[in-house]
């Protein structure tokens, strides 16, 4: 089924921030694979072509492959206690870094940022706001690289919350995941979408 009318829908109506929510097993996860393919550098517009998308030229020329994307699944965000959910959160944070390993070369960032980036990688998350700041930090990075803001997809953002609220640290959980989205969404110049 051809479901790349919805980055024409997501583009003509979106918000500086989209929630998408539907019952599970209706393809979110999948639409989020499929925003991720056709916002990031280096796409190739073949994976596209015969879909409707690609019937939309001007979408097509503006967005497809213009925009550094983060995308992250917080799928396997939880535990049972506060602190395995905790590194669970990092390491699927972690992940999301080591696709950008590619900004270690960047000319573009400090020896600094380089190394808070290899922080990240690392799952070096040792003192809180680490973590709290990790996404605000990669689309930094990544503007001040590409000059261009960057899409943050983050799939299954209400694992982490439902988890804690079961096993009895959900005010903990609510504290890390309202910083580390504020500080990625709110007020921050280097993002898109």
């Amino acid at each position: 089924m051809d479901k790349t009318g919805f980055i024409r829908n997501l583009v003509n109506s979106r918000g500086s921030v989209n929630l998408i929510t539907r019952p599970q097993r209706f393809g979110k996860s999948l639409n989020m694979d499929m925003l991720k393919s056709f916002f990031e550098p280096g796409t190739d517009p073949a994976l596209f072509e015969g879909l409707e998308i690609s019937r939309e030229n001007a979408i097509c020329e503006q967005y497809m492959g213009k925009y550094p994307v983060i995308s992250i699944s917080l799928k396997d965000a939880a535990g049972l206690d506060f602190q395995t959910a905790y590194d669970m959160l990092g390491s699927a944070v972690s992940e999301a870094a080591e696709r950008l390993d590619f900004l270690l070369d960047s000319e573009k960032l400090t020896s600094s940022e380089k190394m808070k980036l290899s922080r990240i990688m690392e799952c070096d998350f040792n003192k809180p706001f680490y973590l709290h700041s990790s996404l605000r930090l990669l689309t930094k990075l990544l503007f001040k690289h590409y000059g261009i803001p960057v899409i943050v997809l983050i799939d299954e953002y209400d694992v982490p919350l439902d988890k804690a609220c079961q096993y009895g640290y959900y005010p903990e959980m609510v504290n890390l995941i309202r910083s580390l989205f504020s500080q990625v969404f709110k007020t921050n110049e280097n993002q898109k979408l």
